[in-house]
């Protein structure tokens, strides 16, 4: 089964009312409601959330949407707005760690979640609507995830709090889908609000909304997806982890939180000089996340440009998760009025962000796409995002 197309260039996502209409239509019986979970753009942090360090996530204005109808047996049925692979049968029982493709393994993965915690999760019916792009960084698949976990806890009865289904979303990921992934993307996802970037603090899940609002900055956020797919299953990913995990063995700490700036000379002495590179940028990318909440408490969205800029600087050069793709968005945002801009997600593909001047949006806009074409890349798709609310019951 292939994974459903890319919503990136598919239309805007259905209203509740016309996806509730095709529930009925699939499945012959009314949906028992709609819920949704938006992706996130991960403003700075990234690699630091297996770290147990922090990270500043916001939740966007494009989401995954999903119409669920409970059985009254264990047969689950799921189907997607996108593609023609039609509808994918399966039960409950059935489910193990690498039963599932596509983008099924998403709303199954936290099905056998639930279940691995005792939950009684019951047959369902499922459809799936979604214009968050896939591949680009901005965490589709965990706004999937998010939207059918906050469905499955009310239809349950289940009564989980944000923090339980983050952690429920998380073993989905890691042990059903096979990511090691950490916290930040779900908790993003459902604990996002309006005009605010979500601060966690990934070692106790302590999570405080910092606001950041672009409008009155007279900013925007530009996403550049390079349409460069990339997958947290990769060993690329798998290998950084397994790199941070060495640093903090070797440094003695429970996890790379533990390590300061100041602690770097020293530890360049006991690492190997590519364990030590990524230890340097988990480590600093740490204190620019704390950098970034003050400035944007004491000044505004205005005044963390740089801090953007060095964190892709440290992606590129001491992660090395880049590519000339994103290179290519961050560089050329910057010659042409962005006030700063690094990669967001995983890395290796996926999206730029870039914070410009409201006035130098369509220069920036033209100027990426130029310099794709000059360069003989793909063009990319370039969109605005604002910080939204969470995950919700819609319907």
């Amino acid at each position: 089964m292939s994974t459903a197309p890319d919503p990136a260039t598919a239309p805007a996502p259905a209203p509740a009312g016309d996806l509730a209409a095709r529930f009925t239509q699939e499945f012959g019986s009314d949906p028992a409601g709609i819920w949704q979970a938006p992706g996130r753009v991960n403003l700075i942090g990234e690699h630091t959330d297996y770290n147990e360090g922090f990270v500043l996530p916001f939740a966007i204005d494009r989401t995954a949407r999903v119409a669920v109808g409970v059985r009254t047996d264990s047969t689950v049925r799921l189907l997607s707005t996108y593609g023609d692979q039609g509808v994918v049968t399966t039960t409950t029982g059935s489910l193990e760690p690498g039963s599932a493709k596509g983008w099924t393994k998403y709303p199954l993965g936290v099905m056998w979640a639930l279940r691995q915690r005792g939950i009684d999760v019951p047959g369902i019916e499922l459809l799936l609507d979604s214009d968050v792009p896939l591949g680009a960084g901005l965490s589709s698949s965990h706004a999937i995830e998010c939207a059918v976990i906050t469905a499955l806890n009310e239809l349950t009865g289940a009564g989980l709090e944000a923090q339980d289904m983050v952690l429920a979303t998380q073993q989905a990921e890691n042990d059903f889908v096979g990511a090691p992934t950490g916290i930040m993307d779900q908790s993003a996802s459902l604990r996002g609000a309006r005009g605010h970037a979500v601060f966690l603090d990934c070692r106790d899940q302590n999570a405080t909304l910092v606001p950041f609002e672009m409008e009155p900055a007279g900013l925007v956020l530009l996403v550049i997806d390079t349409k460069v797919s990339h997958s947290h299953a990769d060993g690329g990913y798998a290998s950084r982890r397994a790199a941070c995990e060495l640093g903090a063995e070797v440094l003695g700490v429970k996890a790379l939180r533990d390590v300061q700036v100041g602690d770097l000379a020293e530890a360049s002495g006991l690492l190997d000089e590519v364990t030590f590179r990524r230890v340097r940028h988990v480590v600093t990318e740490n204190d620019r996340v704390l950098q970034t909440v003050e400035l944007l408490g004491d000044r505004g969205p205005a005044a963390i440009g740089h801090l953007l800029d060095a964190s892709h600087a440290s992606m590129r050069d001491d992660f090395e998760i880049s590519c000339p793709e994103l290179d290519l968005a961050v560089d050329t945002s910057r010659a042409a009025g962005a006030i700063g801009a690094r990669m967001t997600g995983g890395g290796f593909g996926g999206a730029a962000i870039a914070l410009t001047p409201a006035a130098s949006e369509h220069k920036v806009r033209d100027a990426v796409v130029r310099a794709f074409s000059e360069a003989g890349f793909t063009e990319p798709d370039i969109f605005t995002v604002s910080p939204a609310a969470g995950a919700m019951r819609i319907a």
